[in-house]
């Protein structure tokens, strides 16, 4: 059944795929901009197959993506599914959806500090470093995600000072949604995305996939190419496509 929710003076139609929820809307940027003008505190999900079976798992995880304000359809697993239910919507890579945002706040004449958080040492800086090269209204403060308990509580301190409008976490699927979760109260009206491995992309540290991949809804070919010890993750693909056919 299609839920609809009534966030600041928009709605957004939500729709559950295996239980969890999906927002379906033809702007997230647009809809993400207004919640940050607002000063909307925002969790942003990026949903994908392998990380909807991993809530299968893991109620915590799930209870998560239920309480984020955006969960977007990221993979091509979850777009089929809403495709077989009647849902006529397109696939929205988060990492595309990061960029544009990014882009749109570095467009605009506004003092809104940006802050990436994850990555080897020197990834974060070396993205941020790029972002603000194309934008110079940019400003991004970065941590690497390799942190002692104690360099880690310096950063939530860093965090609760600096305020910043939006930050981008980079610790994988689930570590990032859920440190975000136990976190985002530090800076609550700020708009808060998980990104897995974005920074080293944006670093240039990786390569994205090709577009044809990316077209053809076989980016995740093209990660395994890359890193071909994922391949024991992978095999949630499968096992989503099982339970989809069946729900």
């Amino acid at each position: 059944m299609n839920d609809v929710m009534l966030l600041g003076e928009s709605t957004i139609n939500r729709f559950p795929v295996l239980g969890l929820p999906v927002h379906l809307h033809h702007n997230y940027h647009h809809w993400l901009l207004n919640r940050l003008y607002k000063g909307l505190g925002t969790h942003v999900i990026t949903l994908n197959a392998e990380m909807a079976m991993q809530a299968d798992r893991d109620r915590h995880l799930a209870d998560v993506i239920h309480g984020a304000e955006l969960v977007i359809p990221d993979g091509a697993g979850i777009v089929l599914y809403l495709r077989l239910k009647g849902k006529q919507t397109q696939r929205c890579p988060g990492i595309e959806l990061a960029e544009s945002f990014l882009q749109k706040i570095g467009q605009q004449n506004c003092a809104d500090l940006v802050f990436f958080y994850g990555g080897k040492p020197g990834v974060a800086q070396r993205a941020a470093d790029r972002f603000q090269q194309k934008f110079p209204n940019l400003a991004i403060a970065s941590y690497h995600g390799y942190l002692s308990a104690s360099e880690e509580e310096q950063l939530k301190d860093t965090l609760k000072d600096l305020q910043p409008r939006v930050i981008f976490v980079g610790l994988g699927v689930p570590r990032q949604e859920l440190w975000i979760a136990q976190n985002r109260h530090l800076c609550p009206n700020s708009i808060w995305i998980g990104v897995g491995g974005s920074f080293d992309i944006w670093a240039g540290v990786k390569k994205r996939a090709p577009a044809w991949f990316c077209d053809n809804h076989l980016e995740w070919l093209y990660r395994l190419y890359q890193e071909p010890w994922r391949w024991r993750r992978m095999l949630a693909l499968p096992h989503f496509a099982f339970k989809a056919f069946l729900s």
